[in-house]
Formats: C-alpha cells, structure tokens, sequence
C-alpha cells in the first residue's frame, strides 16, 4: 500500500509539472500575440505618416525623434534576412505570425487539457483503490 501511495504522489506530481510547463509556454505565446497586436496598432499609425516626426526605439526604453522619410519598413524575415516592405505587407505578415501563435496556444490548452483528464483518472483510480483496500 505504501508503494501505491508513492507511485502516486509521484505521478500527480509529475502531471503538476507537465501542467505548469505548458502553462509557462502558454503564457509566452499569449505575450508574444499581445505584442503582435500591439505592433500591429503601431503599423496603423505609419499609413500617411511620411514626412511626419515620429519617437524610434534604440533600445531599452531610450527613443529618439526622427522624422519618417518614407513609408517603406526594412522587415526581418528569419535568419538574419531583411526585405523591404509596405506597411500592409508587414502588417500581413504580422498577421500570419498571430494566427501560427494562436494555433500553438490552441495546442497548448489542447496538452493541458489532456493531462488534467489523465489526473483527474489517475485520482479516481487511486479514491477507487483505496476503497476497496
């Protein structure tokens, strides 16, 4: 019986990890569309905004004033290659990058829905078990 109980403690305790790192992932993902969303409103404000001063990171929390000479944004594509693109192409790839994340924050709840029915079976096995015992 005391065997039983450690095989179990070890067990819900393996589950409460599982949950808890996909919980971690999930919040990531979650940030990482707000922040595309939040770029996506930025984007927004680029549209007849040549000629116009804007505040330009330069880094952590530092920006300058700089005046938008055009229209057209330098754009990481991955692999440290940069294209030019307009401001609705971005946006489209931006919204690409938000439906790829929302699929994965989709997979993750999926996961951690999956291991709370495998705890919750786990402990009905376990109430049933010691019933009987």
């Amino acid at each position: 019986m005391e065997n039983n109980q450690q095989e179990l403690i070890f067990k819900l305790s393996m589950f409460e990890q599982q949950i808890q790192q996909l919980q971690q992932q999930l919040q990531a993902v979650e940030q990482s569309i707000v922040d595309m969303n939040s770029l996506n409103l930025s984007l927004d404000e680029l549209n007849g905004a040549k000629g116009k001063e804007i505040f330009s990171p330069i880094g952590r929390g530092i920006f300058a004033r700089t005046k938008l000479l055009s229209e057209e944004l330098t754009v990481d594509i991955g692999a440290k290659n940069f294209v030019k693109k307009t401001v609705p192409e971005t946006k489209k790839i931006i919204n690409e990058q938000i439906e790829k994340l929302m699929d994965v924050k989709n997979d993750l709840n999926e996961n951690i829905e999956k291991i709370s029915e495998e705890l919750q079976k786990t402990l009905t096995i376990a109430q049933k078990q010691e019933k009987t015992n």
